[in-house]
């Protein structure tokens, strides 16, 4: 066994698989990859996304809870933005990675026989 290993504090790591399960959803990686492009109110990421604005709002709650959104209120609307500044890095590693693994034309919230609505967060 090598001696002098550089491993990530246990601390860290408990923060980061928090940060993981929140992002381990397709909707929830696509609202962040949505947001990376444009900061948008919740029905507008709910159209983007082909969900209910309830069950996009959910989505939106549990990732600004782990600090990786923020949200602002414009009259009757909120819009949401990329909060985090590792999340482009996060989502550039993902795309790298995992992108040419992807089945073409599989939309990512989409299973066998489900058409994305009406699926719970």
């Amino acid at each position: 066994m090598k001696r002098g290993l550089d491993l990530l504090p246990v601390e860290l790591l408990a923060d980061v698989t928090e940060c993981l399960k929140v992002l381990a959803h397709p909707l929830r990686l696509r609202i962040v990859d949505i947001l990376m492009q444009a900061e948008l109110p919740v029905h507008e990421i709910a159209r983007l996304c082909r969900l209910a604005t309830h069950q996009t709002s959910e989505h939106l709650r549990l990732l600004q809870g782990r600090g990786l959104l923020a949200s602002q209120r414009r009259g009757r609307a909120v819009y949401y933005r990329v909060a985090d500044p590792r999340l482009p890095a996060l989502l550039g590693c993902i795309r790298s990675t995992c992108g040419a693994r992807a089945k073409p034309g599989r939309r990512p919230e989409a299973r066998p026989g489900k058409t994305g609505r009406g699926t719970h967060v």
